[in-house]
């Protein structure tokens, strides 16, 4: 017969085992290890999860079995343990301004109840105008205990159009783009917006301290819960560059180009990486460019491939060129044609069990994912393997 004593220092035992298992199996790579993965899955080699040459995407990822659940966490979200857990230096980025208010609470009370109660991660919101004292209050008010929120204004050089810009020309280009109804074809603040996403963002000061981002948006949707930290799961398996959809770009905003791009890599071939990911861009082995593109308002990426050498050079080309302006370049097309071709591809990363919505498309996670995520989206309604979608492209091309 136990006594009253053993029993309690048995539970407490138990309850020790538990907070350690609890605490070191959020680091994906021991959840790796110990083998936690639905029934007909291997776990990955501890070797290659350290070195991250690994398959980083494709149905078969073992991310599909976070431990411990969703529970779990919520029940020990302010122990020690998760308090003084390993974290990656990492914020999510919001740009936004005073106006976007509404959407920025929606998207950033989501992004606190699937996964920032318990992984307590910082906030840079940036604005090309001073946030008011309404929006630090309210965005300060939904946001947990242990991570902070940092505002920074956008230097007036990195936002606006330069002033070597030939603002005829630009015009010109913007209202053939309006005879053709191309969206935001009019717009000059939509054109600052990819600039600044495309070259800027990275370099603000307030994002000095700090390796890698999650970039989140006003109205968005996060459909699931995340029992996984995926900043630990960038570092630990080495991905640079992660995304949950893709699709075509709209030809007519992005004529040149690839045609810029092709100069660029003609002059610098030492930045393409040798186990690029030329084919799922290119057909024909980098004739011409077949639209595909990570959907770039869900990112979760490294710095520091931005701050690169070879992403650097690439920007600075593109901006000579003055394609953001005399054409309507977007940064996802840019991300993406980066991505593709500075990295291995093994370093790029299909986050399949983050539910996600940015109007009019949604990734919705399949199967086990969207059991062990809870998910609230319907699994019928997912933009993957849609028409428009260049994820099945994706998805043959990493399984070869």
């Amino acid at each position: 017969m136990w006594s009253i004593p053993r029993l309690r220092y048995l539970g407490v035992a138990l309850g020790v085992i538990f907070l350690f298992h609890l605490l070191a199996s959020i680091s994906p790579s021991y959840r790796d290890r110990i083998g936690f993965l639905p029934s007909g899955q291997k776990s990955a080699d501890p070797a290659k999860l350290a070195s991250g040459s690994h398959l980083a995407s494709g149905p078969q990822d073992s991310t599909v079995a976070p431990v411990p659940n969703s529970e779990d966490l919520r029940a020990a979200k302010d122990s020690a343990e998760i308090k003084n857990r390993r974290k990656a230096r990492a914020a999510f980025v919001i740009l936004a301004r005073n106006s976007d208010l509404a959407g920025v609470l929606d998207s950033v009370k989501q992004m606190e109840d699937r996964f920032n109660y318990w992984a307590k991660y910082d906030y840079v919101f940036l604005n090309d105008d001073e946030f008011d004292d309404t929006f630090k209050e309210l965005t300060q008010n939904i946001i947990g205990p242990g991570s902070k929120a940092l505002y920074g204004q956008i230097d007036h050089d990195h936002w606006n159009q330069p002033k070597w810009i030939d603002e005829e020309r630009a015009k010109a280009g913007r209202e053939e783009m309006i005879r053709n109804q191309v969206i935001y074809g009019f717009s000059v603040p939509y054109r600052n917006m990819c600039r600044f996403n495309s070259g800027f963002f990275f370099r603000h000061k307030l994002l000095a301290d700090y390796d890698y981002y999650w970039r989140v948006e006003p109205n968005v949707k996060f459909f699931c819960d995340l029992a996984y930290d995926p900043f630990l799961s960038m570092m630990d398996n080495g991905y640079k560059y992660g995304w949950t959809l893709s699709l075509y770009e709209y030809e007519l905003t992005i004529p040149t180009l690839w045609a810029e791009t092709k100069k660029f890599i003609q002059d610098h071939p030492e930045y393409v990486h040798k186990n690029n990911a030329m084919p799922w861009i290119s057909d024909n082995g980098g004739e011409t460019y077949n639209l595909c593109h990570f959907w770039s308002n869900f990112e979760i990426g490294d710095l520091n491939f931005w701050r690169g050498e070879a992403y650097t050079a690439y920007f600075e080309h593109l901006e000579k060129a003055g394609g953001f302006y005399y054409e309507r370049w977007g940064d996802a097309p840019v991300h993406s044609i980066a991505a593709a071709l500075f990295l291995d591809k093994s370093e790029i990363h299909w986050f399949q069990d983050i539910g996600y919505r940015h109007e009019p498309f949604q990734h919705c996670p399949q199967g086990e994912y969207h059991t062990r995520g809870k998910c609230t989206c319907d699994p019928a309604d997912n933009f993957d393997f849609e028409g428009y979608s260049c994820t099945a492209r994706w998805v043959d091309f990493m399984s070869k």
